[in-house]
């Protein structure tokens, strides 16, 4: 595979100041240290990779308001397997995207590496999730009109100018095919997303996940539309990818038997942690 030495520089090395919120010293001092303020304590290994803290959010529904997350908090360590279960508007899925900053909390923090990213600007949390962030969801959100092969190039033409990429083009080719070879699917890189199996399509979007060589993989019911079998056979590649490639993972199930394959659960029951456990 590629080599991943990158995956051991720390966010504060590669985020430009420019792209971090700057603002009084005052406004929450939470950790000591104001929301709008960088934390730059770079090393990885020391406290959580990704940490929730305190953390709630709410949804409005005309004049009425829902309450999702009622103060969460939650840690993700580096080369840990976490899955996140709950019923069905328990706020897994809630959690996740404010993780991974798709969403931001109505109060409370998120941390990545120990810097603070919940409140970081749009160009900033886009930077995240491109470099440090891979996602995966229950629906695939592969582009119809692209080969299997061009899905999973997507990140790398959005990280980078028509020059860039163009410069780089076989380079990121070949790590594009390396992917598909470790989710079994070089044999399908022409195909359309419309001639690809629910399992196909979804190890198509693993590896699209993985193109960027991210820390952190954010999957959201990732075997939520398959039939039991493969299912089981994504939960393998997610395992192989955690134990070989120490990749950290934090996964979104309603399923136990899922759940378990996780080295540790976290429980939300109505908006709250209910235990941790040993997978």
């Amino acid at each position: 595979m590629s080599d991943r030495s990158h995956l051991d520089t720390p966010l504060s090395n590669w985020m430009k100041e420019s792209d971090l919120p700057l603002g009084s010293a005052d406004s929450n001092p939470g950790r000591g240290a104001s929301p709008h303020r960088r934390i730059d304590r770079p090393d990885p290994t020391v406290g959580p990779l990704l940490e929730a803290r305190a953390v709630r959010k709410s949804y409005r529904k005309s004049s009425l308001e829902i309450p999702v997350l009622k103060g969460v908090d939650l840690d993700a360590r580096l080369g840990e397997f976490m899955a996140i279960v709950g019923q069905s508007g328990c706020g897994k899925s809630t959690l996740l995207h404010l993780l991974g900053t798709l969403d931001a909390p109505d109060e409370g923090e998120i941390y990545f590496e120990n810097n603070r990213i919940d409140n970081l600007p749009n160009a900033g949390r886009e930077l995240l999730r491109n470099k440090y962030f891979g996602m995966i969801f229950q629906f695939y959100h592969l582009l119809p009109e692209l080969t299997t092969l061009e899905n999973v190039l997507v990140p790398m033409m959005i990280a980078e100018d028509g020059f860039g990429y163009w410069r780089r083009r076989s380079e990121h080719r070949r790590r594009a095919i390396e992917l598909l070879d470790l989710v079994g699917l070089t044999h399908r890189q022409k195909h359309k997303p419309r001639e690809l199996s629910g399992g196909e399509m979804q190890r198509t979007a693993i590896a699209r996940a993985l193109i960027a060589q991210p820390r952190v993989l954010l999957a959201d019911e990732p075997t939520g539309n398959l039939d039991k079998s493969t299912g089981e056979e994504i939960i393998t590649i997610l395992r192989r990818l955690n134990k070989e490639q120490k990749l950290t993972i934090v996964m979104v199930t309603h399923d136990a038997q899922i759940a378990a394959e996780a080295d540790r659960t976290i429980a939300l029951v109505e908006g709250r942690v209910q235990d941790n456990a040993v997978g």
